[in-house]
């Protein structure tokens, strides 16, 4: 073994694995994506309640329709897709849906002897900035500056061109500067 390097076998590998029948393989993947998928779930419906459904449909689709993959993208990015429409789709049946702040305090953070408030005070601005935006603008926002995608997979997840995404990005990050300058501090 080579010291510093993890042998760790690709989405990709995972994805075939699991095709192939290893049970094993679908919870390696699900286990490596689950924290940003349910990040992804949340941010699109605004509820933990709705995220949670929406999150379960879209693991049960990507076990059943795991064939129809077909590595024009990555597998983070097909993944992506699935949760973003099935979050979508759950939005569209129920319509009206009661929104909760994405943050919400724990008794461990209260008992903490640090002043989170800033923090809190940030996110929660930027919660609601991103909010203001367009959901076209939004996700591409959300997908490349909040999540890291490149712009090329942030297009396949969106099903969009690359210079779609970068005209997104951009004209979001403008609207979110406009909402956002009170919190510039000019010294």
């Amino acid at each position: 073994m080579t010291r510093g390097i993890i042998d760790q076998t690709s989405d990709v590998d995972l994805l075939n694995a699991h095709i192939a029948g290893d049970g094993n393989a679908f919870r390696e993947l699900y286990e490596r994506h689950r924290h940003r998928m349910w990040a992804i779930a949340l941010r699109t419906t605004g509820n933990q309640d709705d995220a949670a459904d929406a999150l379960q449909d879209a693991w049960i689709s990507i076990h059943r329709t795991a064939r129809s993959y077909r590595a024009d993208a990555s597998v983070s990015s097909w993944l992506y897709k699935i949760v973003v429409n099935s979050c979508l789709d759950r939005l569209r049946r129920i319509r009206c849906h009661e929104t909760v702040p994405l943050i919400e305090l724990e008794s461990s953070i209260l008992a903490d002897e640090h002043d989170y408030t800033d923090d809190i005070d940030v996110s929660l601005s930027i919660g609601r900035a991103l909010d203001v935006l367009p959901p076209d603008q939004r996700d591409a926002v959300v997908l490349v500056d909040l999540h890291g995608y490149s712009i090329r997979d942030a297009a396949a997840a969106l099903d969009i061109a690359c210079g779609t995404v970068k005209s997104r990005c951009s004209r979001g990050r403008e609207k979110l500067a406009l909402v956002l300058a009170y919190m510039r501090h000019d010294d």
